[in-house]
């Protein structure tokens, strides 16, 4: 029992300081959110990096969610006679929840991946601490960027998965299965509000993002300068914010709606 105990107070001690390393790196980097505007081309540069090189999997994944969702929706809905809300059930389900949650998980397997991996990187080669060696702080030349890139990049990556989402939609229930192509439109036109649906899933995607990128630049920073410690660092960097991602919508869903 004492040794149950014990355990159980070192790996609290544990999680608390690397709690504590995680929110005085945030509190660093929000106090640096002046890069946006001195340091503009290199966030630029970060969202082309985070965002429009993660966007050809987000594209390829929603073509095939909202294909999915045209064909179940429609085995669905045709037993009822009410085959003509396709296109309300495909876009509600994109933008409360499919899109957000889905966007997030896959920007964390690519993007929240890929800057852990490099920041870790430059950790291990001594790149972070030849930059404090010549007096360029790493947290406002590396890190912030990187991490107000992220939280720029998901919200415009969820945008583009609704998006193609409900066109892959269409082209199961409209081209393929012969619903009305007015009644698919109409449907979600009527059906789906503004500010309940679409800003609600803006605000998941923020959040998401604000989370992953916190995460991702964290592990990397944090990680020890070996392969091994790098290679830990990337995976939890996916598995921390995969679980964060769908408890916080659990939470985010329970205030929204």
């Amino acid at each position: 029992m004492t040794d149950v105990l014990r355990l159980t107070g070192a790996l609290s001690l544990k999680m608390l300081a690397v709690f504590g390393r995680a929110f005085l790196l945030l509190l660093q980097m929000l106090r640096h959110i002046g890069v946006l505007a001195t340091r503009f081309p290199l966030f630029v540069q970060q969202l082309f990096v985070i965002g429009v090189l993660t966007l050809p999997i987000i594209l390829v994944a929603a073509v095939f969610v909202g294909m999915v969702l045209g064909l179940q929706g429609y085995n669905t809905l045709v037993d009822y006679g009410a085959e003509s809300s396709l296109g309300l059930l495909v876009a509600l389900s994109l933008t409360r929840e499919l899109g957000p949650v889905l966007g997030a998980l896959l920007f964390a397997g690519r993007a929240g991946a890929a800057l852990t991996a490099e920041i870790g990187l430059m950790k291990s080669t001594e790149q972070l601490a030849g930059m404090e060696m010549m007096a360029v702080d790493p947290v406002y030349r590396i890190l912030a960027p990187r991490f107000f890139a992220g939280i720029v990049a998901l919200p415009l990556l969820v945008a583009l998965f609704n998006v193609v989402g409900i066109y892959g939609g269409h082209l199961v229930g409209v081209d393929m299965l012969g619903v009305n192509a007015s009644a698919y439109w109409s449907g979600m036109q009527q059906g789906v509000s503004f500010y309940d649906d679409v800003i609600n899933g803006v605000v998941k995607s923020m959040v998401f993002g604000f989370v992953i990128s916190w995460i991702a630049v964290f592990q990397g920073y944090d990680a020890r300068p070996t392969p091994d410690g790098v290679s830990r660092a990337t995976t939890m960097t996916v598995v921390a914010s995969s679980l964060l991602v769908l408890g916080l919508d659990f939470v985010l869903t329970s205030l929204m709606f």
